[in-house]
């Protein structure tokens, strides 16, 4: 199994930090750059059609979905990592599954994972054979990915939610379109409501988790026969 970084010589909040930003770098060859996550169908559907609507749609995504979902389940998948846990790894990732609600939400999750396995394997940072749950998700990959670079669990989180930030503004600026400035502007905006949901999530209970996002699903089933479209979801 491969081993945590080696910190014998080198800080370990400096190493850590410098992994959680190779991680969440827009530079990281997974593809999350295809997917709108149903944004592209808020925008053409009409529910979505300036900047403080699309903040309105962001912050709900994150109360009502992140901080249900992906960052409290970062954080236990991230302590099974921890413990070589592979029966509660594959129970949280196959319950991730259970809560994707449509074709497109779904295959979006297997295929970040599938590409970040690959991209783990080419840098021999894969996990102990029999560890990695069947059909594993990006969050799973993810978690063990912050795990392998010894980032503490908030810190993960932190940099989980600033990636999903940054990739929403980026098919803003491309999808509705929004300025580079506004979406900075959306960034000064947000940047709190992702420390609140952090702590948020760290406080939910297992019978608290599942994400309540009708109108996202809504969106998403609806973008699968959109007739044209950038992105996958």
């Amino acid at each position: 199994m491969t081993t945590p970084t080696d910190s014998s010589q080198t800080p370990v909040g400096d190493l850590a930090l410098l992994g959680l930003l190779q991680l969440v770098s827009p530079a990281l060859p997974i593809g999350a750059f295809a997917w709108s996550q149903g944004l592209e169908s808020a925008f053409e559907l009409g529910w979505v059609n300036n900047e403080n609507e699309l903040g309105d749609w962001l912050e709900g995504v994150l109360e009502d979905g992140l901080t249900n979902c992906e960052l409290p389940l970062l954080i236990r998948v991230q302590e099974a990592w921890a413990n070589g846990d592979g029966q509660t790894l594959a129970q949280w990732n196959d319950w991730l599954h259970a809560t994707r609600e449509t074709a497109e939400l779904t295959d979006e999750d297997l295929r970040l994972g599938a590409a970040l396995v690959r991209l783990l394997g080419s840098l021999e940072l894969l996990p102990e054979e029999g560890l990695l749950p069947q059909d594993p998700g990006y969050v799973t990959l993810f978690a063990w990915a912050a795990h392998m670079r010894r980032v503490p669990a908030r810190q993960t989180l932190l940099g989980f939610a600033w990636a999903w930030l940054e990739n929403q503004l980026a098919v803003a600026c491309k999808a509705m379109p929004l300025g580079h400035t506004a979406a900075q502007r959306l960034t000064e905006r947000l940047r709190p409501q992702l420390v609140m949901a952090v702590d948020n999530a760290l406080e939910k209970e297992d019978h608290e988790l599942g994400p309540v996002l009708p109108g996202l699903a809504l969106g998403s089933a609806l973008h699968e026969t959109q007739y044209s479209r950038l992105f996958r979801s």
